[in-house]
């Protein structure tokens, strides 16, 4: 066993002959009694004390603290004195992806993990910890969708503590640990009426962003951002390089969702309409920040422009331009007097990518291509979203089974007998 137990009440001192025994300390009756003591991996020395009556349990855990260096599980009891939100907080500072990311798990950890267990050490975690906290979750985050992003949040929190040794274990891992299940509605995209009078109920200088969105799949961002010099009418392609984004409530330029830059297929049809656009709105020279606020400046040509000559401001855009053409179209209901229109997410302008996804679908364009062209991480995330989209194959194969029966046969009813009634084959 590393380390030993150290009984504070007695020590052991030579009498008058030289020979060593027992004896009171100073201490004894009072306090703890035992201390186990141990190296611990960093090379200083550890303890944790127990009262009088309990060395077995001392030697309990001198042999598990043993047993965890050995398998790599051990945690300094030290630091597992941290709390979550000590520890949250130092996550959250050294994350290291796009700023809105981490502004955004700030705020998740801030609002849903904080007031419930923030204060807790980090040593102390169950997985009933867990559970209690995603019931309670319930009752102030209704939906399902969103309280599993808070969740994987808290959870990535926790991972990492395993990983520099502050925690042994993810709690959220545990098996008895449910995640909010969630039952996305499959995506139902716009019909090309849909689609036409929402364009049609648009201002002039907006209406071809209609036209990109659905005709090149390009995300909101993409098309405000989207740039002269992303245009090759010639060759037939749109290069999505950058997109307009805003951060902490200033407007900036960035790269694509994911950093996905890549090539669209520009179609005769959206290469005339946006030629026709550039003759009655001219492009706009915009200087913006690049991918954030205090980034170096960076001008770009943008083919769409707000109604002061500047960038789109894209929450103004949505709801004092987009919902009220929705409302026109037909699509969401008009608001009443003092009224604010109703949330319809599913109408955003990502609905014109929806319908761009099932235009290439409908004409036989394969899930790479489409994924590609999209711009999403990888083509499985594609096929989720779209897979009922896709042309049945169900339907393929009564197609073909159809084309084979309705050819003309070439009936063979086996052998004849000969004129004169003879068989040629019998003898």
């Amino acid at each position: 066993m590393a380390g030993h137990i150290q009984d504070r009440w007695y020590k052991t001192e030579p009498d008058a002959t030289g020979t060593p025994r027992r004896v009171k300390t100073d201490r004894h009756g009072t306090g703890m009694r035992y201390r186990a003591r141990y190296i611990g991996p960093d090379g200083t020395e550890k303890s944790k004390s127990f009262p009088d009556g309990q060395k077995r349990l001392a030697e309990k855990w001198l042999s598990k603290t043993e047993a965890d260096m050995n398998s790599g599980q051990y945690v300094d009891p030290k630091t597992s004195r941290t709390t979550f939100r000590q520890y949250a907080e130092r996550w959250v500072a050294s994350h290291s992806g796009e700023i809105n990311s981490r502004e955004a798990a700030e705020r998740r950890l801030r609002l849903h993990a904080y007031p419930h267990f923030g204060s807790r050490p980090l040593g102390s975690f169950q997985p009933g910890h867990i559970r209690d906290w995603i019931a309670a979750l319930e009752m102030s985050v209704p939906a399902a969708s969103h309280r599993r992003i808070i969740v994987g949040t808290v959870s990535a929190v926790l991972s990492a503590a395993v990983d520099d040794g502050v925690l042994s274990k993810d709690p959220c891992k545990a098996r008895s640990v449910k995640l909010p299940k969630v039952n996305p509605a499959p995506v139902v995209p716009w019909t090309l009426g849909q689609v036409d009078a929402v364009r049609a109920a648009l201002p002039e200088r907006f209406r071809e962003a209609v036209t990109v969105a659905a005709g090149c799949g390009m995300r909101q961002g993409e098309v405000f951002g989207l740039s002269l010099d992303e245009l090759d009418h010639d060759a037939g392609w749109v290069a999505v390089r950058h997109q307009l984004k805003r951060i902490r409530g200033k407007y900036v330029f960035a790269p694509p969702k994911g950093g996905k830059v890549r090539d669209v297929p520009l179609s005769e049809a959206v290469s005339e309409a946006l030629r026709a656009h550039l003759k009655q709105c001219p492009p706009i020279e915009v200087t913006l920040p690049w991918r954030t606020p205090d980034g170096p400046s960076v001008t770009r040509q943008l083919l769409f422009s707000g109604s002061r000559g500047q960038h789109v401001r894209v929450s103004h855009f949505n709801d004092h331009v987009w919902k009220p053409a929705l409302a026109d179209a037909g699509v969401i209901p008009e608001r009443g007097e003092s009224e604010r229109y109703a949330s319809a997410r599913e109408h955003g302008m990502h609905a014109l990518r929806h319908f761009y996804a099932s235009l290439l679908l409908d004409a036989g364009e394969n899930i790479r291509a489409l994924s590609q062209y999209l711009g999403h991480s990888n083509p499985g995330f594609t096929l989720r979203t779209y897979t009922h989209l896709m042309p049945s194959s169900e339907g393929r194969t009564r197609e073909a089974v159809d084309r084979m029966f309705q050819r003309p046969l070439n009936h063979d009813h086996g052998p004849q007998a000969a004129p004169g009634g003879e068989n040629p084959h019998t003898e």
